[in-house]
């Protein structure tokens, strides 16, 4: 199939619709004036850079509406888009810029240092500062822009499998690899998602998630620029801001992490703001604990628990509201035209109840890893992705990401699923975070160790947390050890780095 430029299309039927609010800067977009600053991105790139389709372009940027022209623009011409994540440091960035080798690198000038230091040991030939003033040999974003034409340059015959973007995967395990996402992987996952929750295009959808992750694109920015619709976005997240754009823009569906939902439960600022013009309240990026689920029902807030990867443009999986509560922990059923199996290790097919590899296929899956073909075909095996996440669904159908496959342990011979142990943990009226890891034992191989942040105000010991585990699990799944900190390490994603735990307390 061959791709079609949405936001050329929303242009010429509704040109004066609001596109694009960013809220750091105030800047509002209609479909028309971001499709030609779109435009302009892609003839700059193309008619003045020279790039051609598959060439990359390395944008190292907070959440901006820039970000999302970029995109588009590099659409457009079918440039690769690369996304990094400014949390890393200059090696680990330059790692990936090695890896992706960029024509073009576009950054905001907080990170000129950086910048800097990366430009010794990766070589590229363009640069492009999204500010007013830019050093020696670099463009200016709005000089970019004033060089392009506003018709844009002539677009290739792009398909659903060419590559527009690269992003790179969080690392939790090791090396970060980089996932081809695919012009098909964003228009499915906006079909799949944007049918969840019956987007339209009256919905405006607030985004805090970065932007170099899958989620910031893809999550509801993505779906609701398909269906025509408003996406606000944010530069930082900040509880009382976030509340306060929700009630000024009437925002109507947003997909949050389980860490801001966290955040949110302990603010006071919650109740002071009118949040009736959400709709539609999720969660992804890692478990949600029932806890919360229930916690937020009791306020009348949904929240509606999914699953999904950066391999899977991301949607896999969103629980209806309708069953969100009476399934807290579930994160439901396939989005339309995802296909899902259960498999043991020796890729047989499991039934109901049984903890198996979650296995995924469909248009929303990547067609695999930049410059890795060992671990495209250790990932992709006779046209399914091996998602690495333990996974079952019940007698109804509903699924459960039991736990990553990697963070499972064992304990005398009994395999332990820390979201498990984390769950229970949970419900302790004093507990803001938990994660459990196993650590060595000269005895059972295996232990759980519960790293614990207690909520403010709030005293906490490793007795009073190993009581309140004693009778809601089984002897072997209760942690023999429990270390408080004052936050828990994660990923911009909002991912706990468990192997940085495993690290500090093996």
């Amino acid at each position: 199939m061959y791709h079609f430029d949405w936001i050329k299309r929303h242009a010429e039927r509704t040109p004066s619709k609001l596109a694009l609010v960013d809220a750091h800067t105030g800047r509002e977009l209609t479909y028309a004036q971001l499709d030609e600053r779109a435009n302009r991105c892609a003839s700059f790139l193309k008619e003045t850079l020279g790039l051609r389709q598959g060439d990359r372009v390395s944008i190292l940027a907070k959440n901006s509406a820039e970000y999302y022209e970029v995109l588009f623009g590099c659409g457009k011409v079918g440039a690769i888009l690369n996304t990094l994540n400014w949390r890393l440091t200059a090696p680990e960035l330059a790692f990936i810029l090695n890896d992706c080798t960029p024509r073009v690198v576009i950054y905001e000038p907080e990170f000129a240092v950086v910048v800097d230091a990366l430009r010794e040991q990766v070589g590229w030939e363009a640069e492009v500062v999204l500010g007013s003033e830019a050093s020696a040999g670099a463009w200016t974003y709005e000089d970019a822009l004033a060089a392009g034409s506003p018709q844009g340059a002539p677009m290739p015959r792009l398909t659903y499998d060419d590559t527009w973007a690269i992003i790179y995967t969080s690392g939790t395990t090791g090396r970060p690899k980089g996932a081809q996402v695919t012009y098909g992987n964003f228009f499915y996952n906006a079909v799949g998602m944007g049918q969840a929750i019956d987007l339209h295009s009256a919905d405006v959808n607030l985004n805090v998630l970065p932007t170099f992750h899958i989620g910031g694109l893809g999550l509801y920015a993505g779906p609701t620029f398909h269906a025509g619709g408003t996406v606000v976005v944010m530069r930082d997240f900040d509880p009382g801001a976030l509340l306060g754009l929700i009630e000024t823009w009437r925002v109507t569906v947003l997909l949050l992490v389980p860490s801001i939902y966290l955040v949110l439960a302990q603010s006071p600022e919650l109740d002071r703001y009118d949040l009736s013009s959400v709709r539609s309240w999720a969660s992804g990026g890692s478990a949600l604990p029932p806890a919360l689920v229930h916690q937020f029902a009791e306020k009348g807030i949904i929240i509606q628990q999914g699953f999904g990867m950066t391999e899977t443009g991301p949607t896999v999986f969103l629980i209806s509201k309708e069953d969100a509560v009476r399934k807290a922990g579930s994160v439901g059923k396939p989005v339309l035209h995802t296909d899902v199996t259960i498999q043991d290790q020796e890729r047989n097919v499991l039934g109901p109840n049984e903890v198996g590899e979650l296995c995924i296929r469909g248009g929303n899956v990547t067609t695999g890893y930049w410059n890795r073909p060992e671990a495209t075909a250790e990932a992709l095996v006779d046209g399914w992705l091996h998602s690495g996440d333990a996974a079952k669904f019940d007698d109804e159908g509903f699924y459960t990401i039991v736990d990553r496959w990697k963070d499972m342990f064992i304990s005398g011979g009994e395999n332990v699923y820390p979201a498990e142990v984390e769950n229970v943990i949970y419900d302790h009226p004093a507990v803001a975070e938990v994660a459990v890891i196993g650590v060595p034992h000269p005895t059972w191989q295996e232990v759980g160790k519960a790293v614990v942040v207690v909520k403010a105000g709030h005293v906490l010991t490793e007795q009073e947390v190993l009581d309140f585990c004693q009778g809601k699990l089984a002897r072997y799944k209760i942690p023999k050890s429990v270390a408080f900190v004052d936050a828990l390490p994660r990923t911009a994603a909002g991912k706990v780095l468990k192997r940085e735990l495993r690290t500090q307390y093996e």
